[in-house]
């Protein structure tokens, strides 16, 4: 099956704007913008047969082009990164038979975690699309609730049936645990990847639909899937002890380059 990778970068951010181009520091000490970080961890994955940034603004159409990076130029009506993953694709001749969204911030993504992606979507006929998710221990779930404690959306989570289909994806920490956790110990709070591999018919249904009212409640895209009764798998991974973090607020800029620094990530 060919497999296009599409990084979604969008300039116009309501909570950060600007963030594809902000620079993060390695632990090389070199600083490289988020939206070639992710690039850079899009091009690790196995199996790719081409990566692409696809985005509606000139700043970061030059700077994608001057690390290498091929860009596709999308409209700026694209509501979210799953719309313009449609219109990358459908630019592209549409004829990948499975359709990556690697979103631009999250640049600590293991290449393994979009690797089991799409074999987790390969092994499921049935499936139209699925997205990772990584089990919280207690030290990623305190991490989460403080965020929503101080009033900030650190991260997203899952819940999901036996059949791995989704129930639903929050930006709250669901389910609701009244035990404390400590850091290392296992818990049953599952953190949803923002990655996703679609079918290109799934992918090209979603863009004829309108958002509904959890999409718009939560600002989480692929409740859009869910609202239409469409099914979504979730694969868990497994982190190989790796941290994994989102770039969602400008809090999280030195929590990021702490982590790619203790794991020696350039």
């Amino acid at each position: 099956m060919s497999v296009l990778i599409v990084i979604p970068a969008r300039y116009a951010s309501t909570r950060y704007p600007g963030k594809p181009l902000v620079p993060l520091t390695g632990a090389t000490g070199e600083a490289r913008s988020l939206v070639e970080r992710s690039w850079r961890a899009a091009c690790s994955v196995q199996g790719a047969d081409r990566v692409v940034v696809a985005t509606d603004d000139d700043r970061i159409k030059r700077a994608a082009e001057a690390f290498g990076a091929e860009v596709v130029m999308t409209s700026e009506t694209c509501g979210n990164g799953t719309e313009r993953c449609a219109e990358a694709h459908a630019a592209l001749g549409g004829e990948y038979e499975v359709v990556v969204n690697l979103q631009g911030d999250a640049p600590l993504t293991p290449h393994w975690f979009v690797e089991d992606l799409v074999a987790g979507l390969r092994a499921s006929p049935g499936m139209g699309l699925a997205t990772p998710v990584l089990r919280c221990n207690g030290g990623m779930l305190n991490s989460l609730l403080a965020d929503r404690q101080a009033g900030r959306v650190g991260g997203t989570t899952a819940v999901f049936a036996e059949d791995r289909s989704a129930l639903y994806f929050s930006k709250e920490v669901v389910p609701y645990c009244a035990q404390a956790f400590g850091d290392g110990e296992v818990t049953p709070v599952f953190h949803h990847v923002g990655v996703y591999a679609y079918r290109p018919d799934a992918l090209s249904a979603y863009s004829g639909w309108t958002a509904g009212p959890l999409e718009n409640l939560e600002g989480l895209e692929q409740l859009r899937f869910l609202e239409n009764g469409r099914k979504v798998l979730c694969v868990e991974v497994d982190s190989r002890g790796r941290e994994f973090w989102e770039l969602n607020n400008p809090e999280d800029v030195p929590r990021l380059e702490a982590m790619m620094k203790k794991m020696g990530h350039e």
